[in-house]
């Protein structure tokens, strides 16, 4: 195959080469996931794997299923606790909001201390307020995101339309 080969159609992905060698959204691998029968749980990365497992003929991984729940109750304190599996919901954002302000998001630490959960609302401020270091590369399901800050920091003033031209061009291409 050459770098001038198209992106095949979803449909069209027979053997693991295939799969990785190009981009694929993950509405796009659960597309193939749904046609093939392969649990569709998971994030891009775990799914991905998944449906490489199965184009190789390797065994699959068993899914592991983690409860997800909204337990809070409906007044919340600084003492109210998080129970393992509690999502990052609109109601936990507000409160946090309220005692931080508007400048709160739900960064990677909070995120995976919420869905641990055993730690309190006022723990879970006092986390967030703590310094962290810089940004790291995002992970690799987060590609866009990735090409963004790239594209951006090679095109300073490059407006996000530009962007995301060059997005839909570097998506288009193998990445071999």
């Amino acid at each position: 195959m050459t770098d001038h080969d198209e992106r095949p159609p979803i449909g069209d992905v027979v053997d693991e080469r295939m799969l990785r060698r190009w981009y694929w959204l993950k509405s796009e691998l659960v597309e193939i996931v749904r046609a093939r029968g392969i649990p569709a749980v998971g994030g891009k990365v775990e799914v991905t794997e998944r449906i490489a497992a199965h184009l190789s003929g390797r065994q699959l991984t068993p899914v592991k299923r983690v409860e997800r729940r909204d337990v809070l109750p409906a007044v919340l304190g600084a003492d109210t606790m998080i129970e393992p599996g509690q999502r990052c919901t609109q109601a936990l954002r507000e409160w946090l909001r309220g005692r931080i302000g508007q400048s709160f998001t739900f960064d990677a630490a909070t995120r995976a201390a919420v869905a641990a959960g055993g730690i309190s609302l006022g723990e879970l401020e006092v986390l967030w307020r703590q310094p962290r270091p810089a940004p790291s590369e995002p992970a690799e399901q987060f590609e866009l995101n990735r090409f963004s800050r790239s594209w951006h920091h090679d095109h300073p003033g490059g407006g996000h339309v530009e962007m995301l031209d060059a997005w839909r061009v570097h998506r288009s291409r193998p990445r071999d």
